[in-house]
């Protein structure tokens, strides 16, 4: 996710060394029969003056870095990292940058009997709006499809359709259990909350506890936590460590869809790049031979493992396809060394698993043992 605020950017340096004023750029990643999708990157700042726009689609907008404030017929709210802007059709709304420069989105466009189907499908009663609040704040349930948009959009494959099909259905599940809250902040509120989110973007290495953020904030540790968390949907604490893993590439998915049924495990693990572990102590200083039966699921999928030595290097062989570490330094290494020769890791990583875990075998030796073979 790096990738994506380095975009951002370099897209504010041209801005400024060009002298221009601010402007939204959208580039077009793909497009279908009733939907399209787009990369915007905004470069506006507390220097351009906000102006209405008329949404010209029903419109789920993914933020994936920087932040704004969006006013529409639905409401207002601060739009953060991860966070989903929701836009109907022909509603007007207004974006500001009163608090710093720039965001980037990816943007889902959707013609009006197209979302009406998809939100039908999903189980939405029939209304004459598609959103009835103007966002949705970081979710867990969303988080799988925040993802993959974001990796889409600094050129991974993704499967447009079906991610612009599933976000739908997710978003008019997720708004039909969140109830608008009329009781709005008054703005200076949510103005030092955005300079908050400004500040842990820019560092989220920096040692931020909630005192200090309260205390840039004006507010008790008490109402900055009740704001924090009424503008943005989470605490302080949690959008400080998605921070912390958007920096270093890292972002958290709900593990509940990819374990719903055998195809969704099957294809998450075959559309990862490998596996990184860590084992439990208990496991780790008996040197136990622990093995995780996932680990497993990776090797027959042809993906590299990384995991902590338990002592299983007694049994199965390490060094190409499953490298076994015990300091960080030697995690550090292996997935170099793997990232270096991937092709080579990852057919050793499939002979392991055909020569070591095949049913045949595993299953003879059980029979063996068990004395119920023939």
């Amino acid at each position: 996710m790096a990738k994506i605020a380095l975009a951002l950017e370099d897209a504010l340096a041209r801005r400024k060394e060009a002298g221009t004023p601010g402007r939204t750029t959208p580039r077009i990643i793909a497009r279908g029969d009733g939907w399209t999708v787009a990369d915007v990157v905004c470069t506006s700042g507390p220097q351009d003056r906000p102006f209405e726009e008329r949404h010209t689609h029903d419109t789920i907008a993914i933020v994936l870095a920087g932040s704004f404030q969006y006013r529409s017929d639905r409401g207002r709210g601060l739009m953060t990292s991860g966070s989903l802007m929701l836009g109907n059709a022909g509603d007007c709304f207004v974006c500001g940058h009163q608090h710093g420069e720039g965001d980037r989105c990816v943007s889902f466009w959707y013609a009006g009997d197209y979302f009406a189907r998809l939100a039908a499908d999903a189980g939405a009663r029939r209304r004459p709006a598609a959103f009835s609040v103007p966002r949705l704040p970081p979710l867990p349930m969303l988080s799988p499809l925040v993802a993959r948009a974001g990796a889409g959009a600094i050129g991974a494959g993704v499967a447009w359709e079906e991610l612009a099909v599933t976000l739908a259905a997710s978003t008019v599940k997720a708004v039909a259990g969140i109830s608008s809250n009329h009781d709005r902040l008054p703005p200076n509120a949510e103005a030092r909350v955005a300079r908050a989110v400004r500040a842990i973007d820019r560092d989220p290495s920096a040692p931020l506890t909630l005192g200090d953020l309260a205390r840039q904030a004006g507010l008790s540790p008490y109402h900055y936590l009740r704001t924090f968390e009424r503008v943005t949907g989470i605490t302080p604490h949690r959008y400080v460590r998605r921070a912390r893993l958007r920096a270093a590439g890292w972002e958290l998915v709900d593990p509940r869809p990819p374990s719903a049924d055998v195809d969704a495990y099957r294809a998450f693990i075959q559309g990862s790049r490998g596996e990184f572990t860590v084992a439990k102590d208990i496991y780790v200083r008996p040197r136990s031979g622990w093995f995780s039966d996932r680990s497993v699921c990776y090797l027959a999928a042809g993906r590299p493992v990384v995991t902590q030595d338990t002592g299983f290097g007694k049994l199965v062989p390490t060094g190409q396809g499953l490298i076994a570490y015990a300091t960080m330094e030697e995690a550090v290494d292996a997935l170099a060394r793997i990232d270096a020769d991937y092709a080579t890791h990852c057919a050793a990583a499939r002979r392991i698993a055909a020569e070591h875990f095949g049913a045949d075998r595993v299953l003879r030796r059980l029979l063996t043992d068990a004395q119920l073979s023939s």
